[in-house]
């Protein structure tokens, strides 16, 4: 288990959160962006992939030392639902975070046609897909709508293309959406492309989470950002929200027109 700075895995007081591995090994996606199947051939790590239960004993740890829910990020450097992963392993990883409910277990998938296998999944279990592009989009809500998941959501990153899209809420809950990374002019998504995603996200009423590698491509203004206030003003409830930690009070009672970036996440 580690620390991670994915900002989607932080806590409700804004400390990181946490990425475990029960598998490991060169993950056979093979997607060309991932920065896993990259650090494995740099350091020449062992390709084969193999099961560690052993890793969510760490878990105990954060049971003791964080009173407040952390997220941990199950399988970042493997696609734990493809055809290479043994049934007896996931039962095991699914066993492993019943045995911790005060915690967020979150899993991502590029093979969303095979969650329903496990579904109906632990309360404490995120389950999401990715999707960049509109040729995913379809398959892949088709495939969530009948997954039972206290919270499903989608990852739409990085971002490569327009994605025309209306969202229901009994489809999904959230919405993460980032650039590539490294970020390049190359990969770099259009504004609109973001814009029209928020705002199918703000009509069903699903919160939407902008990573941080959007900051400087997207303008300080609704629907991306939201001014910050120490206190909610209730006259404007859309666009002003209270601050999450010490540090962003801080900064706001110092600029009151500090704006921050949309990154709203379930409980």
């Amino acid at each position: 288990m580690n620390r991670s700075k994915i900002e989607w895995l932080k806590s409700s007081d804004g400390k990181l959160g946490f990425t475990i591995n029960p598998v490991k090994g060169l993950c056979p996606v093979a997607c060309p962006y991932c920065y896993a199947r990259a650090m494995y051939k740099r350091f020449k790590w062992n390709s084969e992939i193999r099961f560690d239960i052993s890793v969510f004993d760490k878990c105990g740890y954060l049971e003791v030392c964080h009173s407040d829910p952390q997220r941990i990020f199950v399988g970042s450097t493997m696609e734990l639902f493809g055809d290479w992963i043994k049934d007896e392993w996931l039962e095991a990883i699914f066993d492993a975070t019943s045995d911790y409910p005060n915690h967020r277990f979150l899993f991502l998938t590029k093979q969303p046609q095979n969650l329903i296998k496990w579904s109906p999944f632990p309360e404490n279990c995120f389950v999401g897909a990715t999707v960049t592009n509109q040729d995913s989009l379809s398959d892949t809500l088709r495939a969530l709508i009948d997954v039972d998941a206290k919270t499903k959501f989608l990852s739409l990153e990085p971002l490569l293309g327009e994605i025309n899209v209306s969202f229901y809420p009994d489809e999904i809950q959230w919405v993460i959406i980032g650039q590539q990374t490294p970020v390049s002019a190359k990969t770099e998504p259009k504004v609109e492309w973001v814009r029209e995603i928020v705002n199918a996200a703000d009509k069903a009423g699903i919160r939407v989470f902008l990573k941080d590698n959007l900051r400087g491509l997207l303008p300080k203004e609704p629907p991306f950002y939201t001014k910050c206030c120490a206190e909610v003003n209730s006259k404007d409830p859309c666009y002003e929200e209270p601050c999450l930690s010490e540090r962003l009070i801080d900064e706001c009672s110092k600029a009151p027109n500090f704006w921050m970036l949309r990154q709203e996440m379930p409980e």
